[in-house]
């Protein structure tokens, strides 16, 4: 039978085992307290790419999220804010380019082309191959939110657009991301901080006030 300075000598090791294993993790692996999705990347039904349209095209982020400036969400854009480019941008310039090349080639006229990535959003819109309403019902393209704050919180986008913060301050380059993911960890204790330095200094009229109150996220 072990002595008593045995089984405490076995129980310090346990906890140094078990306190080394979590160093080890945590410097090895992408570990988040709870609630913490930073990095959230879903795959989405449509492989959209802020990359290109944020970024190469350089489309302002509110001309697709319109909402972020007259209420609290910004919104997702409906498949109309999408075609409202994407009737004639059927697809991208490179195969667009090798099918007049072919045509020409041939002697015949370039056909049609429709990327892969946007044929799925014709579909939804139940478009044909000439994009015509084929008199299928729509369905509804099931976007995979990213960016989930808790019930609790009543963020406004609207009060932040309106004082001039950029979209990137929260929600990072987006430019640069081919998938959007979550870039801040969006906790409290990270607004708390943006708050406290961007609180106005002293004199500032009551409309420049950014307030730390706890009923100025939660009521």
């Amino acid at each position: 039978m072990s002595s008593p300075s045995a089984r405490l000598n076995a129980r310090i090791l346990a906890v140094l085992m078990v306190l080394l294993g979590s160093l080890v993790l945590a410097r090895t692996a992408e570990v988040h307290l709870p609630g913490n999705h930073e990095g959230h990347a879903p795959e989405q039904p449509i492989a959209y790419s802020h990359r290109l349209h944020a970024g190469e095209l350089r489309i302002d982020c509110r001309y697709c999220h319109y909402g972020a400036e007259t209420s609290r969400h910004a919104g997702i854009p409906s498949a109309s804010v999408c075609m409202n480019c994407h009737r004639t941008v059927t697809a991208g310039f490179d195969d667009l380019l090798l099918e007049r090349e072919r045509a020409a080639e041939e002697g015949r006229d370039p056909l049609p082309v429709v990327s892969p990535k946007l044929r799925v959003l014709y579909d939804a819109l139940a478009l044909g191959p000439d994009l015509e309403p084929t008199g299928e019902a729509p369905t509804p393209i099931e976007w995979v939110r990213v960016h989930n704050l808790p019930d609790f919180v009543a963020f406004d986008h609207r009060r932040h657009v309106a004082r001039g913060l950029a979209c990137e301050s929260c929600h990072g380059p987006v430019q640069s991301m081919e998938r959007m993911r979550q870039f801040s960890s969006l906790s409290m204790g990270w607004c708390v901080d943006c708050h406290r330095q961007n609180a106005s200094v002293a004199g500032g009229s009551l409309e420049e006030h950014v307030s730390t109150d706890c009923s100025a996220c939660h009521y």
